[in-house]
Formats: structure tokens, C-alpha cells, sequence
């Protein structure tokens, strides 16, 4: 077998590469309901595992950074328009969980969608933010926690920061304590858990709402001095303002939290939208309003950048709400550490059910109904880090994964908008059945109609289902005319590789746009280049039409994403912006992990899939071969 010649070869990287791009069915209505995981969550629980998992520490002290940098005054600006740049992919997170609510957010929804290898890469980027986001928030508790205590030292000798001078190591026990503690609270229980977020969550916007409220009244007695400056409402420009939006952004990671836990929402139809939608408006009007105020009590060059709200306070006689505001920090990440556990277990349950890891992962005990073993290790892998590293200069990855999931979740929604997958795997165990079918529409074609082409797959190989040329396969199957469907072929294929083409255009026009060291004219080019694919693609795609299937597809009945096809390239465009510009450290870093996915993916993952031996068949013809199984059993 070893030596079996250049063809064997050829075949073998043939199915390799055909491995990458088969695609799974979207979960039946039964399967869902059939799920071991309870079904426990309303639209109020989603809204509180969006807020909690999306406002963390970071607007405590942003406000100060991006004023004093980019924003001044205008820093509600910023807000808005970060708020309105991730609603963008809100709506096509909306639509997908509602079409495929299925755990695993958008390793799930890039499986459908896209294909095995590329969801693959998403779901390993997600466990390595979840992992290191996890991590790192709770580093940044104790420092806090001690604060509120009053001062650095005032933890308890057991959960104080130590210095370890052999390794040169700062060990945490505090933080991987609180990682064990939020690790056995998601044990117990959906419902449970996310209650105890719920809690912790209206802790921390009752802080906001005080900087509100008192900073508001201290503005109107004190005449708002930060916004009577002879530089104006925008003195970097709109620039400036701008360039604030791209920092405040990564403010409003988290809200997908919310799609990772569709699988134990009561009504995902309507509950996941409304969730998502909630808890992004709530962030935003947050953000805007605790911003709009601070930067008018004082003036945004003298803002602190460390502590721009306490020290906002005490400059109008009020050191006293620094305490109340250290307080809503800690609550923050208390509740952003529970958002960032609450996932990872269930993404990790997800691609374990797909055979993509061991089924240790797919685990779910039946008592408390949560995937408990995936839970446990991420715990134990989060709390160990949260201990021994200073993960802060890997905090960058953690938006990696984040945008890599936006991103593909908007190309998933032009995919799923106009090349919907048309083909099914099935069990090869439904080979009697489907040959059955098979033969049927064979005998029909005796009789008159013209066959077009035969369509058949093996060992988890798709084929075209219109392909003229190709006739023989080793498991014929299901006859299709070729001249009732020359033009919709036609239009798949326009579609496909327009869509291609845009997000590589998105792709040279953010590239050129970030690299400030290229050469002016060779810049200038492939920001023309980019521009052009980019603005062709969307002309395409506006002028073709989008294919019938998708009213079929998924589950029906939920929210549809508006001004598709420009509303997932805008998206896909700011994704890509924010991608590149992380930083070549960032990108090293990641690229190492990610080639650890790639290797265990070839020597694992790809070879355990549940489509390694799947059949695919039209998706018109899939209800007619199980309904023959059913008739053949019975």
C-alpha cells in the first residue's frame, strides 16, 4: 500500500483537500429539542450573559486612554460609531443562531456554511481567547480587589500576588481561585450560573449608573468644563474620533457570547435576535453615556489615563466614589470572567460531537445537564495559566479569535444568501436507500426525460451536482435535469466567485490601507485593486438575485439580516481593518497556534469526523430516501 504509485497519491491529497470543504447538515427542529443540555434560558438571561460578557474593566479605564489620544470631547462619538460597526455583525450573528441554533456559535455556523477546515481554524482561535481571555481577566481582579480592601497589600497572605525568585515568576493565587470557583458555579447548572451573572452583572451597570447620575449632576452645577475648551468638540478632526472607534471596538467583544448558548435557549427563534440585539444596545448606551459625562467634567488632556473616573470625581471634591467605582470594576470582571468561561465548554462540546476531538468533550451529565467534563478542563487550563503567567502581552490574541468569528460569520451569511449548500450528508449506512431512490428516478428517465447528470459520492467526496462532463461515479445517485437548471447554475456560480473575489478585495484594499511602509505608488495600486474587486463584487451581488433556497434553509421562522449583500461586506471590511492592524507580534504568536490546530486536525481530527464516510445527495431528494428507510423498515 505504501508504494502504490503517483495516481494513489494524487487520489489521497484529493481527499485531503476535499476534507477541508465538505459541510455539514444544520441540526433538525428534533435533534434540538432531543438535546441533553436544558433548554432553561429566556430573552432576560440572554440580555445578562451579553452585558456581563461584553462590559468589563476596560470602559473604567478607556474613557481616559482614547479621550486624552484620539477623541477628546467627542468620545460618545467614538462609541457610537464602534456601537454601530459591531451591531454590524450582531445582525448576521442574529440571523445564523436563529437559522442554526446549535451550540457552538461560529465554528457551527462555518461548518454549514463555509467548510470542515475552516470552521476547524475558528473553533481552535475560540478556545485560545476563551482560554487567555479567561486568564487574563482574572488577573486583573485581584489587583482591583486588593484596591477596594484598601491598598496593594491588604489581600490575605494566601491570596496575595508572590514573587517566586527561582522561576522569576509572579504567581496569582487569588485569581485561579476565582477561576475554580466561577469553573464549579457553571457545573452546577445553565440556570443557576447564569443567574449568579445576572447578579453580579446588575452590580456593575448600578455603578455606571451612579457615574451617570452623580457625574451629571456635577457637570450642570460645575457648567461642564471639558466641553468649553477653545480647541472645539473634535480637536484631533473626525480623524481622531475615528481612530478612538477602532480602539473602543474591542469594548464590545462578548456579545456572542450570547449564540454559543443556543442549545438551552427555551425559544431561539425569537430569544437569540432579541438577546443579542439587547444586549449590544445596552452596552452602547452605557458606553455613551458614562463617556459623555466624564469628559465633561474634566478637560481630556488633564483626564488620568490609569483612573480617568475616579480622579474625574475627586477633582469636584468626591474621593469617596472611588470606592463605589472600584467596586463596579470588579464586578465587571467578575462577570466578563463567567462570559468568558461560559462558551468554550460548549464550542468544544460542539466539535467533539463532529469527531473533531475526542469524545471526552461531548460529555454531558445528566444531572445538571452542562457538558461538566469540558467545563472542568477549561477551568483547569484557565486557572493554571490565571496562575502562573502574566498573560497581558497575550492579551492581543484574544481579539484575534474574536474578529476571525465576526468575520466568518459574515461571509456565512452571503453564503448562506446565495449559494446556499444544496447537497446533504448522509450516513453511509443509507446507501440501500439511497440507491433505491436512485433507481426510481432512473426508471422515470426510461420513460422520456432527459437525465443531465448523475450524482454520487463516497467516502465523505462531495461532486458537483451539475457537472456535464462527469458521468461516472461509484455510487450513482439521484438524476437531475440540467437544462431546468442551466441558468440557477449559472447564477451559483457567478455568486460564488463573485463573493470569493469581494473578500479578497476586502482583504488588498485593508492591506494597503495599514501598510504605511510600502511604497506610495505600489500602495495607491493595490488600494485601487482592492477597491475595485471590492465595489464590483458588491455591484454583482446587488444586480443578481439571491437563491430561493435560503427560505428553506435552517429554521424558518427568525430574524432575517437587512441590506444584504452591502451590510456582511461592511462588516467583513472592518473585521479585516482591525485584523491587520493587531500587529505582527500578535500574528506570531497566533500563527504558532494556530499550526498546532493544523497538526492536530490532520493526525486527529480530520480522520475522526462524523462525514469522513457521509454520502452527500441533493437536498430536494433527502426527505423522500428517509422516507423510503422508514418504508423499507417497516
Amino acid at each position: 500500500m505504501g508504494l502504490s504509485g503517483d495516481g494513489n497519491d494524487g487520489r489521497r491529497w484529493g481527499c485531503g483537500l476535499r476534507s477541508l470543504v465538505r459541510r455539514k447538515e444544520v441540526d433538525s427542529a428534533n435533534s434540538i429539542r432531543d438535546s441533553l443540555l436544558a433548554k432553561e434560558l429566556s430573552v432576560l438571561h440572554l440580555i445578562a450573559i451579553g452585558v456581563g460578557s461584553t462590559i468589563g474593566a476596560g470602559v473604567y479605564i478607556l474613557v481616559g486612554t482614547v479621550a486624552r489620544e484620539h477623541s477628546g470631547p467627542a468620545l460618545a462619538f467614538s462609541f457610537l460609531v464602534a456601537g454601530i460597526a459591531a451591531a454590524l455583525s450582531a445582525f448576521c450573528y442574529a440571523e445564523l443562531a436563529s437559522r442554526c441554533p446549535s451550540a457552538g456559535s461560529a465554528y457551527h455556523y462555518s461548518y454549514i456554511c463555509v467548510g470542515e477546515g475552516v470552521a476547524w481554524l475558528i473553533g481552535w482561535a475560540l478556545i485560545l481567547e476563551y482560554t487567555i481571555g479567561g486568564a487574563a481577566v482574572a488577573r486583573g481582579i485581584s489587583p482591583n480587589l486588593a484596591l477596594l480592601f484598601g491598598g496593594p497589600d491588604s489581600l490575605p497572605a494566601f491570596l496575595a500576588r508572590q514573587h517566586v525568585p527561582g522561576l522569576d515568576v509572579v504567581v496569582d493565587p487569588c485569581a485561579a481561585a476565582l477561576v475554580i470557583i466561577v469553573t464549579g458555579l457553571l457545573c452546577v447548572g445553565i440556570k443557576e450560573s447564569t443567574m449568579a451573572q445576572a447578579i453580579v452583572t446588575t452590580a456593575n451597570v448600578c455603578a455606571m449608573i451612579f457615574v451617570i447620575v452623580a457625574g451629571t449632576y456635577l457637570g450642570f452645577k460645575t457648567g461642564w468644563p471639558g466641553y468649553e475648551l477653545p480647541t472645539g468638540y473634535f480637536p484631533f478632526g473626525v480623524d481622531g474620533m475615528l481612530a478612538g472607534s477602532a480602539t473602543v471596538f474591542f469594548a464590545y467583544i462578548g456579545f456572542d457570547s450570547v449564540a454559543s448558548t443556543a442549545e438551552e435557549v427555551k425559544n431561539p427563534q425569537r430569544d437569540l435576535p432579541l438577546g443579542i440585539a439587547s444586549a449590544l444596545s445596552v452596552c452602547c448606551a452605557l458606553y455613551m453615556l458614562v463617556s459623555g459625562v466624564i469628559v465633561g467634567l474634566v478637560p481630556y488632556y488633564s483626564m488620568d489615563p490609569d483612573t480617568p473616573i475616579s480622579t474625574a470625581f475627586a477633582s469636584h471634591g468626591m474621593k469617596w466614589a472611588a470606592y463605589v467605582i472600584t467596586a463596579g470594576a470588579v464586578m465587571a470582571l467578575c462577570s466578563t470572567l463567567m462570559g468568558s468561561i461560559l462558551p468554550q465548554p460548549r464550542i468544544l462540546m460542539a466539535m467533539a460531537r463532529d469527531g473533531l476531538l475526542p469524545p471526552f468533550f461531548s460529555d454531558i451529565n445528566k444531572k445538571t445537564q452542562v457538558p461538566i467534563k469540558s467545563t472542568i478542563a477549561t477551568g483547569i487550563c484557565a486557572a493554571v495559566l490565571a496562575f502562573f503567567m502574566d498573560v497581558s502581552q497575550l492579551a492581543g490574541m484574544v481579539s484575534v479569535g474574536t474578529l476571525l468569528a465576526f468575520t466568518m460569520v459574515a461571509i456565512s451569511v452571503l453564503i448562506l444568501r446565495y449559494v446556499p449548500p444544496d447537497e446533504v450528508p448522509l450516513p453511509s449506512s443509507l446507501q440501500s436507500s439511497i440507491a433505491s431512490v436512485a433507481l426510481r428516478y432512473s426508471s422515470q428517465d426510461i420513460y422520456g426525460n432527459d437525465p443531465g447528470v448523475s450524482v454520487g459520492l463516497s467516502k465523505g467526496e462531495s461532486r458537483p451536482l451539475l457537472n456535464e462532463k462527469e458521468i461516472t461515479f461509484d455510487y450513482p445517485l439521484i438524476v437531475k435535469r440540467v437544462q431546468a437548471n442551466f441558468t440557477e447554475k449559472n447564477r451559483r456560480i457567478l455568486a460564488g466567485w463573485t463573493i470569493m473575489f469581494t473578500c479578497l478585495g476586502a482583504f488588498v484594499l485593508t492591506f494597503a490601507a495599514s501598510s504605511l511602509g510600502l511604497p506610495s505608488s505600489l500602495r495607491f495600486s493595490l488600494c485601487g485593486v482592492g477597491g475595485t474587486l471590492l465595489l464590483s463584487g458588491l455591484v454583482v451581488l446587488t444586480s443578481i438575485d439571491q437563491d430561493e433556497g435560503r427560505h428553506s434553509f435552517g429554521h424558518s421562522g427568525g430574524f432575517i439580516c437587512p441590506l444584504v449583500p452591502l451590510l456582511p461586506i461592511v462588516c467583513i471590511l472592518i473585521n479585516l481593518y482591525l485584523l491587520i492592524n493587531l500587529g505582527a507580534a500578535t500574528w506570531a504568536r497566533v500563527s504558532v497556534w494556530l499550526m498546532i490546530g493544523v497538526i492536530v486536525y490532520v493526525f486527529y481530527g480530520r480522520n475522526h469526523s462524523s462525514l469522513l464516510d457521509a454520502v452527500y445527495v441533493p437536498a430536494a431528494h433527502v426527505e423522500e430516501i428517509r422516507r423510503n428507510l422508514g418504508e423499507t423498515l417497516a
